[in-house]
């Protein structure tokens, strides 16, 4: 069976799999039909925002968000660059040793932020200290992956000229490859400062702080034109993070 005639099977077996996935959840066309009529009944709740005569509260609820966003960020960036080093086979010549960092790598990054979040609110209690620990934690396994590879895929050739030049392997390194792969780490942080100022938000939800949590509560008690105002201060803070971001990126790797 060639693939051009497999193609109308795979369709068709994806569809069944789609009819049958619906089926199990239990979604029915009245069902979808009642959450469209609730759904736009929200909307209208919502119109016009209003912050509620609380402008200032939420202002310090989205400062928080975003400090929790950069200080997780950065002491992610920082965890995670020996780790890398750690995990780097053109660094560390032992396998047993990379085999062993990059499963912490694995084991930091498979657990979600969130999760992060509920057991650092039960160790240290709520507010932005324990969001800052969950992002912190969950990025330091991503960054310090994205790093290992990073290091990894540097021109062995500038290391090796350091290395004729009388220099020793942890010279080598630093001044070897540690500039090559310098931007390419900057981009991953702030790609990450980016990610995190949108995870800082819904961490709130569950007792990290930021304006995560005075979204949480408005929505409680169905006070949804306060809710729409915080979303609306959400996606301008998350709108400036990116363009902020972008242009540092463009200035970093501009030729």
């Amino acid at each position: 069976m060639n693939r051009l005639s497999a193609t109308p099977l795979i369709f068709g077996a994806g569809f069944l799999m789609l009819l049958v996935g619906l089926w199990r959840i239990d979604a029915s066309p009245e069902r979808i039909w009642t959450g469209l009529g609730r759904l736009g009944w929200l909307v209208a709740l919502m119109w016009p925002p209003s912050p509620g005569g609380a402008f200032a509260d939420l202002l310090k609820g989205l400062a928080e968000s975003l400090a929790m966003a950069f200080l997780g960020s950065l002491l992610a960036a920082v965890a995670a660059l020996p780790l890398a080093l750690l995990g780097a086979g053109n660094v560390v010549g032992s396998a047993l040793l990379r085999f062993s960092a990059r499963r912490i790598f694995d084991g930091l990054r498979g657990i979600d932020a969130l999760i992060w979040a509920l057991i650092f609110v039960s160790a240290v209690g709520m507010g932005p200290f324990a969001g800052i620990l969950a992002l912190a934690v969950s990025d330091t396994g991503t960054l310090a992956k994205l790093f290992s590879e990073a290091l990894e895929g540097a021109d062995r050739r500038q290391v090796e000229a350091v290395r004729a030049a009388g220099a020793g392997r942890g010279l080598a390194i630093r001044l070897g490859l540690l500039p090559q792969v310098a931007p390419v780490m900057l981009s991953q942080v702030l790609y990450t400062l980016e990610s995190n100022t949108r995870s800082a938000t819904i961490l709130g939800v569950v007792g990290a702080g930021g304006i995560g949590l005075a979204l949480s509560d408005r929505i409680r008690i169905n006070n949804w034109d306060e809710a729409a105002f915080i979303m609306l201060m959400i996606l301008a803070m998350v709108a400036a993070i990116d363009l902020a971001s972008r242009m540092i990126r463009l200035r970093l790797i501009r030729p």
